[in-house]
């Protein structure tokens, strides 16, 4: 019997080479594995040739965040040990919510400088890395960060970005993000365009992705992993449109697991959407049944992560991790600038 409950349910192999390094060029040449719940049956093709899977009349949703380049280096005024900031939340005009390290450096009160027109104060600690920060500037925030900021690739990512561009999505709008909504990383805006000349109705929403995204789970039971909320904003108009087009019986693709949380959870329990502009925590694992994404184009995901606890929601345990070994087997490349999946 699957305990559903337990993080290592959710576990399978990866070698370190398959985890990829840099975002396929050009985009849409990214590999695409794709799955039809209903016939059982999986192919392999481009991400260009998802366009033959999509039909006029369908709704594909996007997520368009914008990364911010969120990560700060700097040194305790005190001592001058290096601290580390990834900016997760901003709270106000100048309180932000952040992931510290080395966490253990700091207490309240603590300053960080950055450069001679950017300090942060250290206003409250929180658990697991997480602090507030009060920072101190001389102009304006947005611009001082693009230009002492870091984009904040993931850990595993080991090289560095030739132009920032390459981890935004090229519909990218609201800035906020903490990581690439990475699924929408595959698009070019050639495309996009092929897919509304086919018919195919392209809407926005948008969520912020933050530490509730990425954050690894410690907890053996998963029910004991705290989720982090992120800000999402869902309009009047795509909330009706997308509750017409259920009714019609078209289907609703997600473009990423980050829309997938948006529309999850703007829906009441009949999966009626309504406008919100709002934070959610939403935790999506098996058995949770999708009440509006009918289907769902996706990166392949970490072990044990929420996000493939998500993906096993829609496929269930066995399949998911089948469908993974599978794509370790035909060596699919991993992760944020890895291939794509097609859950049909």
């Amino acid at each position: 019997m699957i305990d559903l409950l337990n993080k290592k349910t959710y576990d399978y192999y990866l070698p370190e080479e398959l985890i990829a390094q840099t975002p396929a060029e050009p985009r849409d040449s990214a590999r695409l594995l794709v799955y039809d719940r209903k016939t059982d049956k999986v192919e392999h093709k481009i991400f260009r040739d998802i366009i033959d899977f999509l039909n006029p009349g369908d709704v594909l949703v996007l997520n368009t965040s914008r990364v911010i380049p969120a990560r700060l280096y700097g040194v305790k005024v005190e001592t001058g040990a290096k601290i580390e900031l990834l900016l997760l939340k901003r709270i106000d005009l100048s309180n932000w919510e952040v992931l510290a390290k080395p966490v253990k450096r700091l207490k309240i009160g603590t300053v960080i400088k950055f450069a001679d027109n950017l300090s942060a104060v250290v206003t409250k600690i929180k658990e697991e890395g997480i602090c507030e920060v009060k920072f101190e500037y001389e102009g304006v925030f947005e611009e001082i960060l693009e230009k002492l900021g870091s984009m904040p690739l993931p850990h595993y990512i080991k090289k560095d970005l030739e132009d920032n561009e390459q981890y935004q999505t090229v519909y990218s709008k609201q800035k906020g993000s903490s990581a690439a909504p990475t699924a929408g990383l595959h698009w070019t805006k050639e495309l996009l365009e092929k897919v509304k000349e086919k018919g195919v109705v392209v809407l926005e929403v948008m969520l912020h992705v933050g530490l509730g995204t990425f954050r690894p789970v410690k907890e053996d039971n998963i029910l004991n992993h705290a989720m982090h909320s992120e800000y999402y904003v869902i309009t009047q108009e795509v909330a009706d449109y997308i509750n017409s087009a259920k009714k019609q019986g078209r289907k609703i693709i997600a473009v990423g697991t980050t829309s997938v949380r948006v529309l999850e959870s703007a829906c009441d329990e009949n999966g009626v959407l309504s406008a919100k502009s709002e934070e959610t925590s939403i935790f999506i694992y098996p058995p949770y049944k999708m009440k509006v994404v009918d289907a769902l184009i996706t990166n392949f995901h970490l072990p044990q992560s929420t996000l493939i606890m998500l993906i096993a929601s829609m496929l269930g345990v066995d399949k998911t991790l089948e469908l993974y070994n599978l794509a370790v087997k035909e060596k699919y490349r991993f992760f944020s600038f890895g291939d794509a999946m097609f859950i049909q």
